[in-house]
């Protein structure tokens, strides 16, 4: 099964209804890794994150996804880069 991972699932409308919503697929040499950077994204946006990492036989590294919402910045750093709402941001 190349170019797809066999565990992930499709992504759903819902997860990317709005502008600012993300599906975050990763894959990382370890676990360590791959948690290591959705650890980063999660201190600067609201973010559903995994618990664990996950591997497909015959497929190098781990894999894992997490959900983001760019509208929502958590930390200090990110207000700044949070996205307008849709509205202010829609053609005129």
């Amino acid at each position: 099964m190349t170019g797809r991972s066999a565990y992930m699932d499709p992504i759903h409308e819902a997860h990317v209804s709005e502008p600012g919503l993300l599906v975050v697929d990763v894959a990382a040499a370890d676990a360590a890794t791959a948690l290591a950077f959705q650890q980063l994204l999660a201190e600067r946006w609201a973010t559903a994150t995994a618990e664990r990492t996950t591997r497909d036989a015959g497929e190098p590294g781990v894999r894992l996804r997490c959900y983001l919402d760019l509208r929502q910045p958590i930390s200090p750093v990110a207000p700044a880069e949070g996205l307008p709402p849709a509205s202010a941001g829609a053609p005129r």
